[in-house]
């Protein structure tokens, strides 16, 4: 698959490395977090290593270890310091490298919580992070060496596990793909609402494809943290709440942008729970998400439209999809695409090369680009459409309806779910992949 060949495989043909042969010779069973500092401005980027923690089982992929299905906004790449072979690869994006793009960045220098969770690795390992732009240019690059024998890699704290329940099981945590959902602005009191609300969150997401199709492959764990106050924080009325990880509207002074900084308390959490995406639901009916890829999807639940807002952000979060609506009377400019390159995300292009996108599922004769038809409920049909990741110039998307683009969208486009689809397979399955 043309569409899985990354950053990372391309490091590890050019060391002249092989691929990992299994899991068990270069990994111990037990998961390795990283939490890391990205901190800078709109000119200059740094990236500190706050600290490391160890805990009993992997319940990330086995499969699929030094290969990427998209580049995402930032790599990891796990290196065996004795052998030189890249063992684990994952891409991510995050709320810093959003923000480095907002009017703020350029007159401030500010400071943002990541966290990665890597396999234990059973020899040094030398650990490489990177952050891109949207135009794929290099941001900032750290490397540093790892010995699990490390006497400093803290011992999570597994013996106060938040208290949680699995809502749907799929099969055990080392073969499915572990989703929780973590309550943010419920009470203790309001505990039965937030189950409740999690048990809808998945009764969204498996209405549709292909998740619909894959319930065996997903685990979903609500995961019931208690916040002192009801609700969340909605800066713009001057509304603060104490609660389970911080959340507020207005990120980056959009009223509904719904995001949060703490990252390690949100990981804190987690501990002694097995986990690999994170869904984030807000007690309150002001309208408003987000969903950052490999990081989480946060969204408001109890909005008229939170069945296909979550599953939205979750396209994000889960599946590095891009937003397939527009602005044509506003278009912005702060965080351009490289005219010469595609972007990473499988379901926009720039046209510099379309045969690695979609090319392949167009009808017979479709013009390119094509010309838009009714945006009607059920319109579906894959073309080659003008608008799309915000812009309205310059970026196309694959339909004129989508669950990325419409709320009233009945489903993905087709070419949306299979790109969800390759996700799904990339986690659990071996997948022959070779360089051209």
């Amino acid at each position: 698959m043309k569409q899985l060949l990354t950053l990372c495989t391309a490091l590890f043909v050019a060391i002249g490395g092989l691929r990992a042969q299994t899991f068990e010779e270069f990994f111990a069973d037990g998961t390795l977090r990283v939490d890391y500092i990205f901190a800078g401005s709109a000119t200059e980027q740094n990236l500190f290593v706050r600290e490391l923690s160890s805990s009993d089982g992997w319940f990330g992929r086995r499969v699929n270890l030094g290969e990427l299905p998209i580049e995402g906004d930032g790599q990891l790449t796990m290196t065996d310091v004795a052998t030189g072979k890249v063992i684990y690869c994952t891409s991510f994006s995050s709320l810093f490298q959003e923000w480095i793009t907002q009017p703020e960045a350029a007159t401030i220098r500010k400071a943002f919580e990541f966290t990665l969770q890597v396999p234990m690795p059973l020899a040094e390992a030398d650990i490489t992070l990177r952050l891109a732009n949207s135009k794929m240019e290099q941001l900032a690059l750290l490397t540093y060496r790892v010995n699990p024998a490390d006497i400093l890699i803290r011992r999570a704290d597994s013996s106060a596990t938040t208290p949680h329940t699995y809502l749907h099981r799929g099969g055990s945590p080392r073969e499915a793909i572990d989703v929780v959902i973590v309550a943010e602005g419920y009470t203790e009191n309001e505990m039965g609402v937030f189950r409740r609300d999690a048990q809808a969150t998945v009764d969204a997401i498996f209405s549709y494809e292909p998740f619909a199709s894959h319930k065996d492959k997903f685990n979903f764990v609500a995961v019931e943290s208690t916040s002192k106050d009801s609700g969340v924080s909605i800066p713009r009325s001057g509304e603060w709440r104490t609660t389970a990880v911080g959340s507020h509207f207005d990120t980056f002074y959009t009223d509904r942008y719904l995001t949060t900084s703490n990252i390690f308390a949100l990981a804190d959490l987690l501990d002694g729970i097995a986990w690999e995406h994170i869904i984030i639901l807000a007690n309150t009916d002001t309208y408003g998400g987000g969903g950052i890829y490999n990081s989480y999807t946060l969204t408001t639940a109890h909005h008229p439209l939170f069945a296909p807002v979550v599953v939205h952000e979750f396209g994000h979060s889960f599946g590095g999809l891009a937003d397939e609506y527009f602005y044509e009377q506003d278009d912005l400019t702060m965080n351009p695409l490289r005219a010469d390159r595609e972007p990473w995300q499988q379901n926009i292009t720039n046209l510099a090369d379309f045969e690695s996108k979609w090319a392949d599922m167009l009808p017979e004769g479709t013009h390119i680009p094509t010309e838009p038809t009714k945006r009607a409920e059920k319109n579906y049909t894959v073309g080659v459409y003008e608008g799309g990741n915000y812009v309205s110039k310059g970026v196309y998307r694959p339909a004129v309806v989508c669950r990325m683009r419409d709320n009233k969208a009945t489903r993905f486009c087709p070419v949306c779910e299979r790109a969800l689809e390759r996700m799904i397979q990339y986690n659990i399955i071996e997948l022959d992949i070779r360089l051209n």
